[in-house]
């Protein structure tokens, strides 16, 4: 056992509440358990949570079978003998079809959700919790990182966030992983090992390779987490701010066909102001979002330059297109693609 999980104090039922307090407001919480250490640990936890509350909500277990290993539908079956041993209801879905040949990981990610998403409506679930933990934060920040996210990137996962008007509940984003080991050992249950998690083609595997080198340095996932949670409170600064300027600017109220902007207005407002106005503009408008970073950076230098020069500049992005003419700033749908249909 390594040292950390030997040090590690379970999780004591106590702290329960503050944990699980997200899950109040809602009838019906589908807990999205894999099998692995951290989901079996939300599936424990949620359910000695929910037997001390007469009110709290149903909670649903659902596993994703992605069809990728051999051992997916035996764990799968695992997770449901554990779900009816604590009297709760099991599904187990599928990631029927072909599977991609790259991006293997975000399109099990986007499949995976999209799943849980199509159960939550059929079972009229208004949420659904994930196991993330302190250590896949960290883990999303450095990946974010290496890849130039702006400031909303690097404030990580939220503890609550929404996908499709469900909400996406992660209440052991504050907790390490070596605190659900412990507390799995000391229930005795067992969990499944996922070999993927030590495959080094995949970006998250190699970032927890660095794992100790960066905590000998004083990177540790408790201090990413701590940046993390600094800048989700930047970010939320900024975002009010973005609300008001959007307000402000606002020729006419926004519909799905066209949004106009006063030029004049945006560009005097700070960059990172503009540039998540007319991004939410984009990410409303078009059909191929959400807009990728450094593409609406370019497109706002561009504007930007136009506009003090007094030219028109007409572009397209994430499926807008975006009309700079005198003192409006106009976003509507962009014409379909060739080959890409209406």
């Amino acid at each position: 056992m390594p040292a950390a999980e030997a040090r590690a104090a379970p999780v004591g039922d106590g702290e329960l509440p503050a944990l699980f307090s997200d899950f109040e407001p809602y009838r019906r919480v589908v807990l999205a358990v894999s099998g692995g250490p951290d989901s079996t640990a939300l599936l424990w936890l949620a359910r000695r949570w929910r037997d001390a509350r007469p009110r709290a909500p149903e909670l649903v277990v659902a596993t994703i079978d992605h069809r990728l290993r051999p051992e997916s539908e035996a764990e799968a079956a695992g997770v449901a003998k554990l779900a009816r041993t604590l009297g709760l209801k099991h599904h187990t879905l599928v990631w029927e079809g072909r599977k991609p040949k790259t991006g293997l990981q975000q399109a099990a990610r986007t499949a995976r959700y999209r799943l849980l998403i199509e159960l939550a409506n059929r079972l009229g679930a208004d949420a659904i919790a994930t196991a993330h933990t302190r250590d896949d934060q960290a883990e999303t920040v450095l990946i974010r990182l290496s890849r130039g996210s702006g400031l909303s990137g690097l404030a990580g996962m939220r503890r609550i966030s929404e996908r499709d008007r469900i909400a996406i509940l992660r209440p052991l984003l504050d907790l390490p992983k070596a605190r659900l080991i412990a507390t799995l050992n000391k229930a005795r249950l067992a969990y499944a090992e996922d070999p993927t998690n030590r495959d080094p083609r995949f970006a998250r595997v190699r970032m927890r390779k660095l794992a100790p080198a960066l905590a000998a340095e004083g990177l540790d996932a408790a201090r990413l987490a701590l940046v993390a949670k600094r800048l989700a409170r930047a970010d939320a600064a900024l975002a009010a701010t973005a609300d008001a300027a959007e307000a402000q600017a606002l020729i006419a109220a926004p519909g799905r066909r066209e949004t106009v902007f006063n030029a004049v207005a945006l560009f005097t407002f700070p960059a990172e102001i503009a540039l998540r106005v007319l991004g939410r503009a984009i990410d409303a408008i078009g059909n191929e979002g959400p807009v990728e970073l450094g593409k609406l950076e370019s497109l706002f230098q561009a504007l930007a330059a136009s506009h003090a020069g007094g030219r028109r500049l007409k572009r397209t992005l994430a499926g807008a297109a975006v009309t700079l003419a005198g003192p409006r700033l106009t976003i509507t749908r962009a014409p379909a693609r060739r080959g890409r249909g209406a």
